[in-house]
């Protein structure tokens, strides 16, 4: 089969997978905000003959990951260090459907600018509606058809609140007729058609030890449905209906350096933060009174950073301070192994079964199997020349780089299989 008539079939595979929502990667870390996806294609190799380049555009700056619904796929950029941006994109072709500007970049302290002062929150998809977080701590909800703004909430104006050192960095968060966010120097539920602010809580002083970098998550914790927020110094459960704190317990912190996004598996709370250590924490309910609490179940040695982990069969696959990868036990915290080999400063990932595929702040993907035993690699590619910050995305049989300027896009065949070696393999 030709290139070309490969590229057509799979266009057309494409076309019947977009109109399945459960391919949409709407959010910061996917459909269920795990990084795990369950009923769509999975590469099985990233060689360059099965993983093929789509397409390609040129961008101005930005961290945020892509979001990709239906036929389109947005993204965000910071704009001469002055404005920032979001495009929307024809997944297929690449094409330019529409942008959106705003003045609204600032400068990170200077001890954090070797990494750029770029957009960092990613946005989250609902109802043709795209909820954006720029950096002056600013929420801005667009029409998806042509990017109008829908309506715009300004928190430092708005509450006299301190404007974030390093940003908007937490990503919005959408359940039902609501958006969830922490900005504001707090935890805000809002109406997501008009604006309008439902409850505020765990007000902090914003600024810079203040201001939220992990993002919020939702779980059913003892059959409640709940939000968990992981703040610069404690994780916490807030009731969604009224945002008062079910339960809140103080995560060990470096100067406030809690980044990942908890890992959540029946009632416990995997998190870790940066020069610390690792914790799962078991959230508990009391009879008769309903009363909640959390406390440690295991303490491990090895400190996370920026990377959230993917939680595969009961192990955790985490990427460390170190910049090495660490395989640790859900129920005890025994590390099962950790790599010799060290890797970039970040890596993002989705799992599917026994596979990883991630992507290294250096621009390589890999392929990986999730062993318990061992660290597999079973392919690596180089995919970019630029860092690649951006959380990777994956959306029926595509998926989407945000290199720091540029976007791409690239396709597999999501019924071919490949028998793979354990030896790692380099594809250049």
């Amino acid at each position: 089969m030709s290139i070309v008539t490969w590229m057509a079939v799979m266009g057309n595979a494409l076309d019947v997978r977009a109109k399945d929502a459960d391919s949409d990667w709407n959010q910061w870390r996917g459909p269920t905000r795990d990084s795990v996806i369950r009923n769509q294609p999975f590469p099985e190799s990233i060689a360059h003959n099965d993983l093929v380049v789509d397409w390609k555009v040129r961008l101005e700056p930005s961290y945020s990951s892509p979001v990709i619904v239906g036929d389109r796929v947005f993204t965000t950029e910071t704009l001469d260090k002055k404005q920032e941006s979001v495009k929307a994109f024809n997944r297929r072709t690449g094409e330019l459907l529409w942008q959106q500007t705003w003045d609204g970049s600032m400068k990170v302290p200077f001890f954090a600018a070797s990494n750029g002062s770029w957009i960092r929150s990613t946005p989250a998809y609902s109802d043709n509606r795209l909820y954006v977080g720029g950096m002056r701590d600013v929420l801005k909800c667009l029409n998806t058809d042509d990017g109008s703004i829908v309506w715009s909430i300004d928190f430092p104006e708005m509450w006299e609140t301190k404007l974030p050192s390093f940003g908007f960095v937490s990503s919005p968060l959408v359940e039902g007729d609501h958006v969830y966010v922490q900005a504001g120097a707090a935890v805000v539920k809002i109406n997501k058609s008009d604006g309008q602010i439902v409850w505020k809580s765990m007000e902090d002083k914003g600024g810079m030890m203040d201001s939220a970098f992990s993002s919020p998550i939702l779980a059913d914790i003892h059959g409640m449905r709940q939000l968990v927020v992981q703040t610069r110094e404690d994780l916490a459960g807030l009731d969604l209906s009224t945002g008062s704190v079910l339960w809140q317990i103080e995560v060990p912190s470096f100067r406030g350096m809690n980044i990942l996004t908890p890992t959540i598996q029946n009632n416990s709370i995997f998190t870790s933060s940066y020069k610390n250590k690792s914790w799962l924490y078991e959230i508990q309910k009391h009879d008769p009174n309903q009363t909640w609490s959390a406390k440690e179940s295991w303490v491990g040695r090895s400190p996370a950073y920026m990377s959230s982990p993917v939680l595969i069969d009961n192990h955790l696959y985490v990427h460390l301070q170190s910049q090495r990868l660490v395989c640790i036990d859900w129920s005890t915290g025994e590390t099962r192994w950790t790599s010799e080999r060290s890797f970039g400063k970040y890596w993002s990932m989705i799992a599917q079964g026994d596979k990883i595929l991630a992507l290294d702040q250096n621009g390589t993907l890999y392929l990986v199997l999730a062993d318990p035993e061992k660290l597999i690699l079973l392919q690596e590619r180089k995919v970019s020349d630029e860092d690649t910050w951006a959380h990777l995305a994956i959306s029926g049989n595509q998926i989407f780089i945000r290199e720091l300027n540029g976007l791409i896009a690239m396709s597999f065949d999501p019924n071919k299989k490949f028998a793979h070696s354990i030896e790692p393999k380099s594809i250049e």
